[in-house]
């Protein structure tokens, strides 16, 4: 998260100790929640500068203004979108941080990275349509797998998944994302004394990992080259405006996401059974 001009950080009034106690506790939000970077192909940073990423495709436009031979086509690209959660921080809790307190009050700094990391799992995973992004569980609906009446049914309907998945070709390693609910709850049960998320860790012999940005759970293929999330600017804050009670702040990234090969996940939906 280092500071960029655009950011006007400068003009803070926030000493060295309250920008890395704030970047701290922002950068420890994100590592807790962010899913989706685990799952697909991350590139970059690119930089703020970034607008856009070649799909290296094209199609045929009209012919320019006295050029009837002359054939068009104009290369398509996809646009990163620009993500911001504006935050605010007291004074009186920066005068804190500067005196040495060890337990600083930066909800509002937690509160703003989850909305934003959340903001950037669903969009990988079920979709942003404003910003031309189709989502793994949007484009895979169809082929989904319901999760069954029980958490002692997950096994199963991971086997499922990894066998349709297996049927369609795509090769391991694999992992499991689950929403916050379904994985506290995942983690709490045994089967006969065995632990239920051991067993499905056993199934894809990769991680099962906590998605907050997720509805239901996803079984997805490692292997590369399937899922491209590509990012502009990382995860920054900056400056907007203070006054003598507290100074405006935001926190803000550019991205986009590029569904290579649907075929590699398999969403995993609440069905089959009560509610829960």
């Amino acid at each position: 998260m280092k500071g960029m001009n655009h950011l006007f950080r400068e003009r803070a009034p926030i000493t060295e100790a309250g920008w890395e106690e704030i970047e701290k506790e922002a950068k420890r939000t994100l590592h807790a929640l962010l899913a989706a970077r685990r799952l697909v192909d991350f590139k970059g940073p690119l930089g703020w500068q970034a607008s856009d990423i070649e799909l290296g495709r094209s199609e045929p436009i009209a012919s320019p203004p006295g050029g009837r031979d002359v054939k068009a086509r104009l290369r398509r690209v996809q646009p990163l979108v620009e993500l911001r959660v504006p935050f605010e921080v007291t004074r009186a809790e920066l005068d804190a941080i500067d005196r040495g307190a060890r337990d600083p009050d930066l909800d509002s700094v937690t509160a703003a990275a989850r909305e934003i990391a959340i903001a950037e799992d669903r969009s990988v995973f079920h979709g942003y349509a404003a910003a031309g992004i189709t989502g793994v569980c949007q484009a895979q609906a169809k082929s989904s797998v319901p999760l069954g009446a029980s958490h002692a049914d997950y096994p199963a309907a991971v086997a499922a998944a990894l066998k349709k998945l297996r049927d369609d070709g795509v090769e391991g390693p694999f992992a499991v994302a689950l929403n916050e609910t379904l994985y506290k709850d995942l983690t709490a049960r045994t089967d006969g004394g065995y632990p239920i998320l051991s067993h499905v860790q056993r199934l894809v012999e990769g991680e099962v990992v906590s998605a907050p940005g997720l509805e239901g759970g996803l079984v997805i293929s490692l292997r590369g080259g399937d899922f491209e999330l590509t990012v502009g600017q990382d995860f920054s804050i900056g400056y907007l405006d203070h006054n003598a009670e507290r100074v405006r702040l935001y926190i803000e990234e550019s991205f986009t996401f590029l569904l290579l090969s649907k075929q590699a996940a398999i969403p995993l939906v609440a069905g089959g059974g009560k509610k829960r």
